[in-house]
């Protein structure tokens, strides 16, 4: 056996050794066994430098200094997961589900563990990137600090499709966090305050010979490919499990919701028995097809939701209440207390809404409140303790002046919160919208924060968000933290968000209820910004998804002569107010006809195929009703959906069909 032959083998063995040892907890040689191997198969490498993979075993022990980790956008969004608390939130869920899934429904049952969310891609059976969640959209490259830890496969067992993704949460097991914090007690440092933010902290450790040395596993539950080749939840973990990925056994396929809570109900019981922490259960529907069929919202995925444990609650004395002004003029009280350990973080904020909250809970100064963490992440009061209430305590009366301007507020009929309206001249609301225009989601500017736009506002350097493009590099240097180099990369970061899309842009506006997904919806069926602007109300309300509330918002929005003369400004900046031409409407040959897609497809994705509809002046609807023109058929559309075009001669037609349509 020659040099290459030996450290393949090696690292084979290695590799299945490791697997056997962290994820089936199966040891079947001694430590000192597999060091004499690893070491071996080092030296070999060293002596062949030729023969260098970044997936060997000697790569885990780390050695990668990162100062700056690299920001990466997501093949696939890593969505959140809508909250439930109840059965009865859950058979609410299964209704919304059943609007559009007329078919038998099954759903997988999983622990939530309590971590940092991951996303691992495979290139050729090989790991090649690690991101974290980030917002959703792009995350952090930590690829080098997962590669130290053991449960990571670097190297998958069996053959599957060539490029895909797979997510998880990076955990740490309870005991290995206790005997973390008692080796940093000894060695007179503070202990760390809990796993989870233990564990989301290691990540971002510029040292990975450091990440480690810390207790780290990757539990994984969700295999991202576009194939088709998976046709299940619960078929995807067990290839997850065949490749050598890390997978829990406590998974259940459940036929009701009835089931799905008896595994609720039993882990919410047992789950101190776990080696790792979770707070609560992910319930998905099992079915690949009818995931597709449902789709996503603009946060959440339609076909999954979480169950969250009975959170951690604790007292304490609400001290006082403040007042603050959001970009649009919505006025948030919060509530002020005295600081206490919750979950393991200090807490001493949290929000109180809006005036009806405030009266329901009869929330007083000096109260004895109950805080929990809603999601184990935001703290919220749930609850007063009126028998600690003085006699001399007084009810709280709601502000009626901004607390920044001093203008009047107003609350309108059908809403909850009370509003400041002087849009222009109150620094929180303008320092706001510039904040949201610049956002990741937006603009994106690099080099642009929220304590450098209020540092800007101060100076009357801007005052709305087209003011940006009139900055130059001479304006801000001297300002506080604004070097020469740092002012040039503001400047620089500015000019290049002129090439950020139109949908982006209107987001960017900030209209009230225009989010990421509407600003989409809105931009390619108008293609434009002029059109958009000469939109009735009747009109707006015909766009998919948008409805009266939202109409109006838009039509109250650019019925403000000063956001026409800020969008002039930006057309004359040169920001793009129309869809590229490769988005842009190309027909109205679909006009007036109302599609609904179904299945799976070969020429198209799902989400392409509705794209074109919609090039072509036709709409989408996810469920069928009289108002159907057509039904898109692809492979294994579900048969309940077909009876019901079919009851209510909806024309079903095939992928080549619609293909004719168009062209």
């Amino acid at each position: 056996m020659n040099a290459k032959e030996q450290i393949i083998s090696l690292r084979s063995e290695l590799h299945k050794l490791n697997y056997n040892y962290y994820v089936l907890d199966d040891s079947s040689v001694s430590d000192y066994d597999f060091d004499l191997r690893l070491k071996e198969l080092k030296k070999l490498e060293d002596l062949h430098p030729e023969f260098y993979d970044s997936n060997s075993p000697t790569v885990r022990v780390g050695g990668d200094i990162t100062k700056n980790f690299a920001t990466i956008v997501h093949n696939s969004p890593m969505y959140s997961l809508d909250n439930s608390y109840s059965i009865e939130d859950l058979y609410d869920w299964e209704k919304r589900i059943k609007k559009i899934i007329e078919d038998n429904i099954e759903y997988t049952c999983e622990l939530k563990y309590d971590g940092a969310s991951i996303s691992l891609s495979y290139i050729d059976g090989k790991f090649v990137k690690a991101i974290t969640r980030g917002d959703g959209i792009q995350g952090d490259d930590v690829t080098p600090n997962i590669k130290t830890i053991p449960t990571v496969p670097l190297v998958l067992q069996g053959d599957f499709i060539k490029n895909f993704d797979i997510r998880g949460e990076i955990v740490m097991p309870i005991e290995g966090f206790k005997k973390l914090n008692s080796e940093r007690v000894s060695n007179g440092e503070e202990p760390f305050k809990n796993p989870r933010n233990t564990a989301s902290g290691s990540l971002k450790l510029q040292d990975s010979k450091e990440v480690s040395k810390r207790p780290l596993e990757c539990l994984l539950y969700s295999i991202v490919e576009s194939s088709g080749i998976i046709k299940s939840q619960y078929e995807s973990l067990e290839i997850a499990k065949k490749l050598g990925f890390n997978v829990s056994n406590e998974i259940k396929l459940a036929k009701s919701i009835e089931e799905v809570f008896e595994f609720i109900k039993y882990w919410e019981i047992n789950r101190n028995n776990l080696p790792f922490e979770i707070d609560g259960v992910v319930i998905k529907v099992n079915d690949t097809n009818q995931q597709n069929e449902l789709g996503f919202t603009s946060k959440f995925p339609r076909w999954a939701i979480s169950y969250k444990f009975k959170p951690e609650q604790s007292s304490t004395i609400l001290k006082n209440i403040s007042y603050q002004v959001g970009r649009t003029g919505s006025i948030t009280p919060v509530a002020n207390f005295e600081p206490i350990d919750l979950a393991g973080t200090i807490v001493k904020r949290a929000s109180l809404h809006n005036s009806d909250f405030i009266n329901k809970m009869d929330i007083r100064i000096n109260d004895t409140v109950f805080v929990e963490k809603g999601g184990d992440i935001i703290p919220k009061i749930v609850k007063v303790d009126l028998s600690k209430r003085s006699v001399s305590s007084e009810k709280t009366i709601y502000i009626n002046h901004c607390p920044e301007c001093n203008s009047e507020l107003k609350r309108n009929e059908d809403e909850a919160n009370h509003y400041c309206l002087n849009y222009n001249f109150c620094q929180p609301q303008v320092s706001g919208r510039i904040q949201h225009f610049i956002s990741r989601k937006a603009m994106d500017i690099d080099g642009l924060g929220a304590e450098t736009v209020n540092l800007l506002v101060e100076h009357n350097l801007i005052k709305n968000y087209s003011d940006l493009y009139r900055l130059k590099t001479e304006d801000i240097i001297g300002l506080e933290r604004m070097a020469q180099k740092s002012s040039e990369n503001l400047i620089s970061g500015v000019l290049l968000s002129k090439e950020i899309s139109f949908d982006r842009v209107l987001y960017g506006l900030g209209i009230r209820h225009v989010g990421v997904t509407v600003a989409k919806k809105l931009a390619y069926h108008y293609n434009n910004i002029d059109a958009l602007m000469c939109a009735s109300y009747e009109d707006l309300e015909t766009v998919d998804e948008i409805g009266g509330k939202i109409a109006e918002s838009v039509i109250n929005f650019f019925a403000a002569q000063e956001n026409i003369m800020i969008i002039n400004d930006l057309k004359f900046y040169g920001l793009n107010f129309q869809v590229s031409s490769s988005k842009i409407i190309k027909s109205d040959k679909l006009l007036g006809s109302m599609f609904v897609v179904s299945g799976v497809f070969s020429q198209f994705s799902r989400d392409e195929l509705k794209l074109e509809i919609e090039k072509n002046g036709g709409k989408v609807k996810s469920s069928i009703s009289t108002k159907t023109s057509y039904v898109i058929a692809g492979d294994n559309m579900g048969p309940s959906k077909r009876l019901k075009a079919e009851s209510l001669n909806v024309a079903i037609i095939s992928e080549e069909d619609f293909v004719k349509m168009i062209k």
